[in-house]
């Protein structure tokens, strides 16, 4: 339960702009996942895919983006959920991630897209440590909003191939 307190600091950081980062998120299994909007470059409905022989199970394939050939990944299959066949909600985020030395466009394959919020940056909560959980290391951090949580991605792991 949010407290008066902490929604009243949470208002007026909103206003003043201190530290809030806005997060477009989307849903996976029943669970919302949040990415920074800044890295998202587009959304897009899901299209037949160039696939990539020998790639990790997760990698769906390319596909040729205005002259960008662009990496598909499947995060259901990143994170270890189970398969769905893919319908009309399902959609590919474009991202672009940076990583040490170069950034690349590379495209996620989500159940749907769901919302954006407005999040101030000092609420994300540490991800809890539990022994022998591999997709612990692709969760930045958890925040409330509303009732929910939502998960917010490392990208730089998450997309690393």
């Amino acid at each position: 339960m949010i407290s008066a307190h902490s929604e009243l600091n949470n208002k007026i950081m909103l206003e003043q702009g201190q530290g809030v980062k806005q997060f477009l998120t989307f849903i996976m299994a029943d669970e919302e996942y949040g990415v920074d909007i800044l890295t998202v470059q587009e959304i897009r409905s899901w299209e037949e895919i160039t696939e990539i022989p020998n790639a990790p199970d997760y990698v769906k394939g390319v596909i040729n983006l205005r002259g960008t050939i662009v990496p598909i990944l499947d995060l259901r299959l990143r994170f270890g959920l189970a398969t769905i066949d893919y319908g009309p909600l399902t959609v590919v985020i474009v991202v672009k991630v940076i990583f040490e030395q170069n950034s690349k466009i590379m495209g996620m394959v989500v159940d749907a897209v769901s919302d954006v919020y407005s999040i101030v940056e000092q609420d994300a909560k540490a991800v809890p440590n539990f022994s022998g959980s591999e997709n612990a290391e692709f969760i930045a951090g958890l925040v409330n909003v509303g009732e929910k949580m939502v998960a917010l991605l490392d990208l730089q792991k998450t997309m690393d191939i």
